[in-house]
């Protein structure tokens, strides 16, 4: 059951109440709802809509456009949302818009490559109430769950969680622990997963064509918030996580029987001034093969920081190449807030 965006918030407030306590069968899972103690309210409120504006220079305008929407959740007094990066990297104007229609500037704070998730401050005399962060250790395979979205596909859905596992993403991107979910949501990107006491348990980043493993079943993916708690401090103070950061290629892979297939590479990129192209196939790393994408993430990451030499081995047709890639760390080459 789908609520649709409604400008007036206690409607929406109690149509919550309404889903939480629904049953949505998803094929094979079994259980029923239990009674819910959260702020329905409270949680609508909490939701903003962003919108932003990123130059058409910028690295991430070729894959993911110069204006975005999407949605974040206020998780302190100051005015301080979070929401998945990608919506608001690079921009050079981010909006938020909140539950009753008003509409501010924000400025982005912090980005973080290994999560996924950005920080924005809110300013002009916003104010919302703001929702507490919950541990994903809690959450259980065919738990109910509200995944709320702001500004124009304002909205709520209930939705079960149909996996605990790790994502491994062909952006040199890995989650040890991510949450997947059942029915898919369309408005996912930045959307609050709340649970039952109206906590914030993870953000929308995905949708996924098996939200369980090994079945065509769509649904989402969600960044779980217990990977921020250990960097918020980090994020306010510096705009980063303070450590080593990760060696960085600039590659779009597929994974194909445990082979990496080259499909891009960033322009200027670390990989492309190594002379890696798409369709070359990555077939060892450090001199080690691997077993799959994940594999090839923590060796890659294991052989040092940003900076250090990768030795690739490529099959090129028939022929294995060394291919050496003085990697880099990421977040150099985004066009991010001067503050940053």
């Amino acid at each position: 059951m789908r609520v649709v965006s409604t400008p007036v918030v206690p409607r929406l407030a109690a149509a919550i109440l309404l889903l939480i306590g629904l049953h949505l069968t998803v094929p094979g899972s079994a259980g029923a709802a239990e009674p819910t103690q959260l702020d329905p309210e409270r949680v609508v409120r909490s939701v903003v809509g962003i919108t932003a504006t990123v130059p058409a220079d910028s690295q991430s305008a070729r894959t993911l456009g110069t204006d975005r929407e999407g949605s974040g959740v206020v998780i302190d007094g100051s005015g301080l949302i979070l929401t998945i990066g990608y919506t608001v990297m690079e921009a050079s104007q981010i909006q938020v818009s909140t539950a009753d229609g008003h509409s501010y500037p924000a400025n982005m704070i912090a980005y973080d490559p290994i999560s996924g998730f950005g920080l924005l401050r809110a300013e002009m005399g916003f104010s919302a109430p703001w929702l507490r962060l919950a541990g994903s250790d809690a959450v259980k395979e065919g738990d109910t769950l509200l995944v709320l979205s702001g500004g124009d596909n304002r909205g709520a859905t209930a939705v079960k969680v149909v996996g605990k596992r790790e994502f491994a993403g062909y952006w040199e991107y890995l989650l040890d622990e991510a949450l997947f979910t059942f029915p898919p949501i369309r408005a996912f990107n930045g959307a609050a997963l709340v649970n039952r006491e109206g906590r914030l348990v993870g953000i929308g980043s995905l949708l996924v064509a098996e939200a369980v493993e090994g079945r065509p079943l769509p649904g989402n993916m969600f960044v779980p918030v217990s990977a921020l708690e250990p960097i918020l401090a980090d994020l306010l103070a510096y705009g980063r996580r303070q450590e080593p950061a990760r060696p960085w290629l600039g590659v779009t892979l597929r994974e194909e029987r445990g082979r990496l297939l080259v499909e891009k590479v960033s322009p200027r990129g670390p990989a492309e001034s190594a002379g890696l192209r798409p369709g070359d196939w990555i077939v060892g790393v450090g001199g080690q093969r691997f077993s799959g994408l994940a594999d090839f993430y923590r060796k890659l990451w294991g052989l040092g920081p940003a900076g250090i030499v990768v030795p690739l081995e490529v099959m090129r047709g028939s022929t294995l190449t060394p291919v050496p890639v003085t990697s880099a760390d990421r977040v150099r080459f985004l066009r991010l807030n001067p503050t940053l």
